[in-house]
This record gives structure tokens, sequence and C-alpha cells, in this order.
């Protein structure tokens, strides 16, 4: 009886609304129960719960009761992700209509009860650590060496909650404040130390490479800090085959070492002497060619770019009769030309002194005349430093414990020793691994108020930089004018235009497009002999291009699907089959073919969502299901079989037929009915993101419906069916944004939020800039609700605790 008059309601309540009728809340809530009753009941009541999900108590009168629920059937709905695909969907006009009041009534009532969620304390990640060591010393150190990968949750790997502490890794925290200030201040005790650097295993090294000089072929950049003015050995090494052959050695090279653009070394490889000798030992030939390859020479300290290539010969001469492919992947062949392995680089040997680096320039803002100066010149230093790493003012506690560290340090030798052995305390106290906001004294649990501008400032420059606050950002928070709103946006301004807003491009596009993937990529050899490691920094290059030109140039951020131009260097071209692009250096060109329009278009985000041998139409939807639509779909369960590959001997068959018998299984059905129309819409791309028109089992075929009904034939039917509404994908970028901002996954109070920012961002045409300033001044991001007091967050230890004994001087 209930379900009979359930559909009778509905049907009525269709109608009234397909009459363009405009109900009042309570006649809307009347109709769209009938909706749901008619449509989700059959799933969502109490006997089925699937996706663990019942709708039988949710009050469509009293939507703020229920907001978890209903925002989940809203983002489904607008997804059109439910019905499941096979099921009776209801018409446009009344899915538009249910996601309008179901949206409108939760922004109504968050507005009643604003909650800016819950704020921990957070553990600086490997890339905030290494960007807040440069803004505080000058000096870069590769933090993968020094710390192990972060957790990710939420697609990002700067959430607070993820960010867990263990004894072991503090242990390599402590560990890295004592390189790191030996290495700034400079140690004049400091061992030769030998640093290896190898260039990519399958790096072509046929042409010029770019950021290596102009007129060189193949070779690496090596970016190298040396602690001390001395000598340094560079010891070069040149790749040999599986029999222990050097390659190339039949025409003459030359092999050039250059530090900061300057030639310091340069030696000839091959030729005829040194053909004939490998002729007669080969093992020996190659011993002695790296014997030649080796120099010592004198560097000042500091950080310097050291270059390793051969020099450019005319493009008149081919270095060999027949280049199948970019790459040699044979190691038996005994043609080709020098390639190099590995260079070492090892100093310093006869210590010189510290030099003059940016890194004691940055420290050492005074140097004093007499032991009486000492004090006062180290608390000065100290109290500058520590300013500018705890990023907030410093107290007398504070001065008083690094003072005490440096009286230990000097008792054992200098007054840079002294300096050296308090900046080990600043890099490893919890002031400045951690940012720790506390509730002012006198607010009661549960209040709502506006943290101070110190914590906004830090808030805001791990937002936009991954690092800390600037001077002039920490003065005005300091002053307490930062939350002015004329001098807020002012500084929102000028620190989207600041170099270090790259972090955008290089942390949270990085992971949110999953371009960190493309690193570990390994297509199959014998599928993609052409793929090389140039191929796949220009793939990376290209959409880090393009995230930035929007970011840069304040485009709708809509134009990451959209984009009718790219960035290509001669590489990339030839991947493409795009004419007339020469050279290493990236240029922005026109696109003519609309299959490559946008990011759906790009190797990069084509290659990880491939598998090594094949395409995967599964990823492919995946991925534009979570990064374009923001509609996952489920997480698989743990029976799933295995995809059925192609056997050797029988005829290949298409994926498509491969899919087609994969989903036959009821388990796989129901998400690879969502999946796999948007996934083979792309399958004219290879698995490293070429053209195709065949693939092995026959023609491509691209053609499919996805959950709405939109029918798809390829690329450009595909992005225009995402794209159709900008505001989907904006409000998807919206959600990554803020998630990477809050250091934080959203919950379903933050969604009204959202919402807001994407609406104010629309009478700005979706620009990425009012997208970030919505963020930036969201309830969410300066807001917070005070701790009750027996439930609030102990600081980890505190800075004397964690470092008394171990940061303290080692003998």
């Amino acid at each position: 009886m209930r379900q009979a008059l359930a559909r009778l309601t509905a049907v009525t309540g269709l109608a009234l609304f397909g009459a363009g009728c405009g109900p009042s809340p309570n006649k809307a809530a009347v109709q769209y129960s009938a909706v749901v009753e008619h449509y989700c009941y059959e799933c969502h009541d109490y006997a089925g719960q699937e996706g663990g999900l019942t709708l039988e108590n949710a009050d469509l009168q009293n939507i703020g009761a229920h907001a978890d629920v209903w925002e989940k059937v809203a983002r489904k709905l607008r997804g059109r992700m439910m019905p499941p695909p096979g099921e009776p969907h209801p018409d446009e006009q009344t899915y538009d209509g249910f996601v309008a009041y179901l949206e409108s009534s939760l922004d109504a009532a968050a507005k009643q009860t604003p909650n800016p969620g819950r704020a921990t304390i957070r553990r600086l990640n490997r890339t905030e650590y290494g960007n807040s060591v440069h803004a505080l010393l000058a000096v870069d150190v590769d933090a993968s060496e020094l710390l192990p990968a972060d957790d990710e949750g939420y697609g990002f790997d700067n959430i607070a909650d993820i960010l867990r502490v263990s004894p072991s890794l503090l242990e390599q925290y402590l560990a890295a404040s004592a390189k790191v200030a030996a290495l700034a201040v400079g140690d004049p005790d400091a061992h030769a130390v030998m640093s290896v650097y190898r260039a990519p295993s399958d790096l072509a090294q046929r042409e010029h490479v770019e950021g290596l000089p102009l007129g060189t072929r193949g070779g690496i950049l090596i970016h190298h800090n040396f602690p001390l003015d001395g000598d340094y050995a560079f010891d070069v090494f040149l790749l040999r085959n599986i029999v222990g052959y050097m390659a190339g050695l039949e025409w003459p090279h030359e092999l050039e070492i250059a530090i900061d653009g300057e030639r310091v070394f340069v030696a000839k490889v091959g030729g005829k002497e040194d053909n004939a000798m490998s002729d007669a030992n080969m093992s020996a030939a190659a011993n002695a060619i790296d014997e030649r390859l080796r120099t010592r020479r004198f560097v000042a300290a500091g950080p310097h770019d050291v270059t390793v290539a051969f020099i450019e010969k005319s493009a008149a001469e081919t270095h060999e009769p027949l280049e199948l492919h970019t790459r040699n992947l044979d190691l038996q062949d005994m043609n080709g030309i020098p390639v190099l392995d590995y260079v070492n680089v090892t100093g310093p040997f006869n210590p010189r002194g510290a030099g003059k680096t940016p890194s004691r320039e940055r420290i050492f803002t005074c140097e004093p005349k007499a032991v009486a100066d000492e004090i006062p010149c180290a608390t000065e230093i100290l109290s500058t430093l520590a300013h500018r790493a705890y990023r907030r003012p410093v107290t007398e506690q504070d001065i008083a414990l690094l003072l005490r560290f440096f009286a230990d340090g000097r008792k054992r030798g200098t007054f840079d020793l002294g300096i050296e052995s308090a900046l080990r305390l600043i890099l490893s106290s919890p002031s400045f691994l951690f940012r720790d906001e506390k509730d002012p004294a006198g607010v009661a649990p549960g209040t709502l108020y506006a943290v101070d501008d110190v914590s906004l400032a830090s808030r805001l420059s791990y937002f936009l930089w991954s690092g800390p606050p600037d001077d002039e950002l920490l003065a005005l928070a300091e002053k307490g004018k930062l939350h002015e709103t004329a001098t807020y946006r002012a500084q929102v301004k000028r620190m989207l235009a600041d170099p270090r807003a790259n972090a955008l491009v290089d942390d949270f596009a990085a992971q949110w497009l999953y371009l960190r993937n493309l690193r570990s990529v390994r297509p199959d050899v014998e599928e993609f002999p052409d793929f090389d490691d140039n191929l796949r920094q220009a793939m990376l290059r290209e959409t880090e291009l393009l995230f930035e030109h929007v970011l840069r140039e304040d485009r709708p951020i809509s134009e990451l699907l959209t984009a009718n131009y790219t960035f290509m260097n001669d590489r990339l071209a030839r991947h493409y089959g795009v004419a007339d692009i020469y050279g290493s250096q990236f240029r922005q060109v026109a696109l003519t073919d609309p299959n490559r329009y946008g990011l759906l278009g790009q190797a990069s985000i084509l290659t990880v969502t491939s598998q090594p041998n094949r395409t995967s139409p599964v990823l492919r939807g995946k991925w534009v299901l979570e990064n374009v639509l923001g509609t996952p779909p489920p997480s698989p369960p743990a029976t799933v079989p295995p995809f059925p590959e192609n056997e050797a001997g029988k005829s290949p068959r298409s994926v498509r037929e491969r899919l087609e018998n994969h989903r036959k299984n009821p388990v796989c059905a129901t998400c690879h009915s969502i999946m796999d129309p948007i996934g083979l819409g792309l399958e004219n791309f290879d698995a490293i993101g070429r053209w195709r028109t065949r693939e092995p089992g026959g023609e491509v075929d691209a053609s499919g419906r996805m959950a709405n009904g939109t029918a798809i034939d390829g690329p450009v039917s595909l992005r225009e069916a995402v794209t159709k509404d900008p505001e989907q994908f904006v409000r998807v970028a919206t959600t990554k944004l803020m998630t990477y901002a809050l250091g934080r996954g959203l919950e379903h109070y933050d969604m009204p939020t959202v919402r807001g920012i994407v609406r104010e961002s629309a009478r700005d045409g979706y620009k990425f800039s009012a997208v970030i300033t919505g963020i930036v001044e969201s309830v969410p991001f300066r807001m917070r609700v005070a701790e009750a007091r027996d439930r609030a967050p102990k600081r980890v230890t505190s800075d004397s605790e964690i470092t008394a004994s171990a940061a303290a001087p080692a003998n």
C-alpha cells in the first residue's frame, strides 16, 4: 500500500514540478519525498541500505538535521550517479530541481550554525620542511634524502591527521638538523664526502637536454651544495653494455664539465686510438677512459650548478646509419654513442674555510670583534633565526634556551660552532617542526573565533607557498594588521604573484592530477620502445606549464579542461605528431587538433592512468570521476576478479571486448558501468598518450554512454559532456584546493562553503584568483572553535624536552 501511494505521490509531485510550479519549502519537501520513495527506497530503505545509506529517517522538511546524508545524496544526483544504470531515472528537470532544493536548504542551515571544522596540530611534511629550511637559511637540501616519504590522505600528503610522529621519525629530524646546520654554517672540520649523481637509466642522450648548456647533448645537471671553500674531485663514468663494452668509440667525442656555466674540464672520448684499444681489450679501454674523465678543481663554498655533457656534433654527421628508436634498448649492442652513466662529486680536500655563502650571509647578521661582543651578537643572530623559524615573536625563554646551547658549542670551539649548536636546536624544535594554534585565554570551549593574525600568516603561506611566511607577511601579522580586509587581499595578491606560489603547481597540482606518479611510470619497453625519460619529463612539464599559465595569467579554472593551446618542446611535439617544433625549450603552441584540448588530451594524464602494456579505461574513467566530476566510485570489493589479459598464441581481443566480459560479473558491473564508458571515450589514446585508430583486436571504438545518458564517441564529445556545466569542475577544483589549504578532509558541513565560493567566483568568470580568494576568506580558513579543556590536543613535547639531550652537540 505504501509503495503504491508513494508512486502516486511521486507522479503527482513530478507533474507539479514539471509544470513549472514554484512550490513553498514544505510543499517541495513533500514533492521530493515522493521522488525519494519512488526512485531510492528500493535500495536505501532499512532493508536495503546499499552503500551503508538509508533514507527512511532523513526528513526532507528538516534537512539540516541530516545534513551528512543529504550532502551525499546531492553529490550523487548532481553527477547523475544515482539511480544506477539500468534503473528508472527521473527527468533532467527533476534532477536539477531536487539538487537545487537540497543544496539551497543545506546552505541555509549551515548559515545558522557556521562550523569551521577541527584544526589540529600539524607537522611539517617533507616538502614543507625543505621549503622552510630554504626560507630560513638560504640553503637547498634534498629533503627526500633526510626524511621518509609522508603518508597521504584525501589525495594529499599535508593532512594533519595523517602526519603522525614516531620516535624513529624524531630521530631522523634530529639527524637532519645536524646535517643542515653544519652545511649552513660551514663546518671547518668536515670530512670529504662523496655524492653520486646518476643519469636516469632511460634517458636518451642523443640530443640536447633542457637545462644543460646549448651546444651540448645528453648528460645531467647537478645542483650541488659545496660545504667549504676547497678542492673537489669530479669523476665521470660512461655507460658500458652488458659485456663491459663502452659504445661509441668509433668516432671522436668531447666531454665537458662546467660549473655555473663556465667550462672547467674537457676530455676526448673515442676516435681511432680508443677504438683500437677497445678492440684489443674492451674492459681495459673502458677503464682507461674512465680514468681520463677525472679532475679536481677548486670550488668556492655554496650552491653551484655542475653540468656534465658531450659537445654536440653537427647535425650533418649521423651517429648511426640507422636509428630505429630514440634510445638503445639492446645492452649487447656494440654500436651507438658514448652515454653518461653517473658522476661522483667528492670533497672538500684542502679546505680553506667556510667562505661567503648565501646561508652564512643569512645567518651571520653580525660578527663579534671581541669576546665581550659574542653574547650580544649571538643573541641578535639567534633571535632573528628563531623569529623566522618559529613563525611568531620569540620569548625570553626561547632565547635563554638557545643561548645555553650556544654556550655549550662555544666551549668546544669557535663562535661559529656555538651558533651551529643553537641552530640544531632551532631546526629540531617543535616550534619549527609543528604548526600549533592555541586558543586565546578566556575563550569558552565551543566558541567560534577568528584565528590570530600570526596563525593566519602561517595558514596563508603554507597554503600558497608550502613554506613559512616571509618577513613582510610576518611583520603585518605581528602588528595586528593582517586581518584587515584591504591588507589581507593585497597580501594574497602579492603572494600569488611571487615565484614561491609555484608550490601550487609543484605540490598541489602534482598530487591532485597524479603527476607525481609519472616519475615511477615504466611502460613496457617492447610495446613502447620510444618511451624514455626525456619524454617523461616533457609530459610532466607540459601539464605543469598549463597549470602555471592558468594560475599566473589568472585564467578561468575551467580552462584546464578546455584550453586550445599547450606547451611543447621538440620531443613532445614528435610524440604528438606536431610539425615544425624544434629545440628542447618549451613554448606555447596553438592546438589544431581538438582531441588534444586541455588535460584530457595530455600524455601525462593518459600515461599515469594506463597499465604498463595497455590502456586502462577503468583507471581513466576513475580519474575523470574523481578529479573532474567529483563523484568517485566506491572502492572495489576484495573479491574482484583480475582483468583478462590477451594470451600468447591466441587472437588478441580489444580492451573493450575484455571489459564487456569483465562486466558480466555482477560484482563488477555496478561500478564498471559508470567508469568504463568514460575511459573508453579516451581509447583513441594509447598507453603513452599517442593518437591511434587501431588497437590489438581491431579498430578503436570510443563510443559509449555516460551514467546520465549522454552519448560520447571520443575525447571531444567526452570533454564537451564534462564541461557542459563548468561549475561542476570548478567545484571539484575548489574542493581539492580547500582540502589542501585546510590540511584535512572536507566534511558535509564544509560543502556549503565550497558552493558559496564557486557561486562568488562565477561572478568573476571562475578565475583562479577568485577561487583562491574565496578559500582564504572562508570561515574554515580564518576561524576555529575553541577546544574543550579536557580534549585539547597536547603539544608533542616541549622544546627543551625534545632537544635537551639528542640535539646537544656531539662529542
